[in-house]
């Protein structure tokens, strides 16, 4: 699958990225030179890389307005890299994400700053297949009640057809009355046996 996605190069206007699969660990350097420490927390070990990172970085220059003018929502799965899934690079979207990628009151709240104040025009949805909700129930805040003393004030979101989900989180973004644009909104269901989108009809 390729996308044609907006070039950063003034000179070329469309660059064409292509659909690739999926890593499921985190690429830091563990050899001797440069090494990122590996004792103590995971937490140091990220704020290790992080010096690595910095070390060599420089400021983009760029703005928080995305360039390519799009907003992805999509799931926390460790196993989803949006950015390299669908051939973005630093700057082209503003990527929103929680347990499921469902489109909850706080969703709404992410994209209506996205467009109002930060000038996104479209939004993708992104599911996936073997999400963690489709083995959970609303027993879940029940059994958090009882071990905790309080129900929680959200819903867990849990689904049994991923396409259905995928219908309604896009049904909850085009009936938003906060939203500017609900005209280019298209929702997936990512595979990640195999790394394709397969788009979702509304109907």
């Amino acid at each position: 699958m390729t996308f044609f996605v907006h070039s950063h190069n003034k000179t070329t206007p469309y660059v064409t990225s292509t659909v690739i699969g999926m890593t499921t660990s985190a690429s830091v350097p563990t050899e001797p030179e440069g090494a990122i420490v590996t004792s103590g927390t995971v937490t140091d070990r990220l704020v290790d890389a992080n010096h690595h990172y910095a070390d060599a970085f420089t400021d983009p220059g760029m703005d928080a307005r995305p360039v390519l003018h799009v907003a992805v929502v999509a799931c926390m799965d460790a196993r989803l890299d949006l950015h390299a899934a669908l051939g973005l690079a630093l700057g082209d979207c503003h990527t929103i994400r929680n347990a499921g990628g469902v489109v909850t009151d706080d969703v709404i709240r992410s994209l209506t700053i996205s467009q109002r104040a930060l000038g996104t025009r479209s939004v993708v949805l992104i599911h996936h297949t073997g999400c963690g909700l489709e083995s959970l129930t609303e027993e879940f805040r029940h059994d958090l009640e009882m071990e905790v003393g309080q129900r929680p004030a959200w819903a867990v979101e849990s689904f049994r057809d991923v396409d259905q989900d995928v219908r309604q989180s896009m049904q909850r973004v085009r009936t938003s009355p906060f939203l500017l644009h609900t005209d280019d909104v298209r929702g997936f269901v990512f595979d990640v046996k195999t790394g394709l989108l397969r788009e979702i009809d509304p109907a």
